[in-house]
């Protein structure tokens, strides 16, 4: 289950019901995913038969399953909360059932990952009320980390640092992408995570795309080689880490590149702290780029928030003013991408402190010669 505990969770929902009583919402629903697991610990499977957790601003919130479902339901930490579950059979309406639930309303909030069938059907089912997203209550909610959830991060990132400490034993010439990938795949598991989440293998010009995935390409000396990988940990937390590699002594062009880059985010990371805003991160890893005429290769935002999610708020982006605070945590990695010929990126997740930044990574950033 999600790492936390019953307290926990009934201090997430009473969160959530003082968010949505102070934006005058009657009431929100959640459906299976991050959201649900973070309420109430219960990662429930995306069905097309609706799951979905109601929690009006007053009163206990219900859990409406179907009926195939409520053995998992109850065995999750729901029934040590104490909430109700309300079972639905296949000949039932879900929809008018969750709308009996809500009653009266006005406005509902919707997670933001509900799928389009279930908003369309939950807008029939209650035509009278305005939909609006969910996010805008738990999004702050869910940024700031708590200790345990911190402690999760660092689990995560140690795992994937056990993975990337073998990787350049994996990087020689002849293998493919494609098979390097699933040596890393089999050492994310080995490693303690649960699920691979992505494994990024691009070499030579494949570095130049930041979201390439693997291919058949085969690796030859001289080829810089990023490798962005991150799994899922039984307790449901992220990995996010990536290192790049360069298979024998790269050109003097690219090693100088590099350096840069290495210099970009380390600025980026020493200018975490509470009160910067996420823009402010953002332009100081853009700004050492473009001082050396890198700046218009960098062509991705600075990181993006993690915890339940790989990708969750906040995002260190150009617009984003929201200020940092303590317990955040989030992805520095800035990176420089020449179309045609070669691509370089160093992340790491930190977790921002009163001290400043914490990084749950601790492999070399500098470029690795394998």
């Amino acid at each position: 289950m999600t790492y936390g505990g019953v307290m926990t969770f009934a201090h997430r929902l009473d969160h959530l019901q003082v968010g949505l009583a102070a934006a005058n919402i009657d009431a929100a629903l959640i459906t299976p995913g991050a959201d649900l697991r973070y309420l109430v610990g219960y990662e429930a499977k995306p069905l097309e038969r609706l799951t979905c957790l109601v929690v009006r601003a007053g009163g206990d919130p219900v859990l409406v399953v179907p009926a195939l479902e409520v053995l998992a339901a109850t065995a999750s930490p729901v029934s040590e909360l104490g909430i109700q579950i309300r079972s639905w059979q296949e000949t039932d309406d879900p929809y008018a059932l969750t709308a009996q639930l809500v009653g009266p309303a006005s406005v509902i909030a919707l997670d933001d990952h509900m799928w389009a069938q279930k908003v369309l059907d939950l807008r029939a089912a209650m035509p009278n009320t305005t939909q609006v997203l969910a996010g805008q209550i738990i999004a702050p909610i869910r940024m700031r980390k708590d200790a345990q959830e911190i402690a999760a991060l660092r689990r995560a990132g140690a795992a994937i640092d056990q993975v990337h400490a073998k990787v350049p034993t994996l990087l020689r010439p002849g293998r493919t992408e494609r098979q390097v990938g699933l040596d890393i795949g089999n050492l994310i598991i080995a490693a303690g995570h649960v699920t691979v989440d992505f494994v990024i293998v691009a070499s030579g010009p494949n570095a130049a795309s930041p979201h390439h995935d693997v291919s058949d390409r085969v690796l030859a000396a001289g080829d810089a080689v990023v490798v962005d990988i991150g799994g899922t940990m039984p307790d449901g937390y992220r990995s996010d880490c990536t290192r790049t590699y360069h298979i024998g002594a790269p050109s003097v062009e690219f090693a100088a590149n590099y350096e840069v880059l290495l210099r970009a985010q380390k600025a980026a990371t020493a200018a975490v702290r509470p009160g910067a805003t996420c823009e402010e991160i953002d332009a100081t890893a853009r700004d050492v780029l473009t001082e050396a005429n890198l700046g218009d290769l960098f062509i991705h935002r600075t990181g993006h928030g993690i915890g339940l999610e790989s990708h969750e708020e906040p995002y260190i982006v150009s617009g984003n003013t929201l200020p940092l605070a303590s317990g955040m945590a989030f992805s520095i990695e800035p990176g420089f991408y020449l179309a045609g010929s070669y691509g370089a990126r160093i992340e790491d997740i930190v977790i921002c402190t009163e001290n400043g930044a914490e990084s749950v990574n601790h492999q070399p950033r500098e470029l690795v010669i394998a």
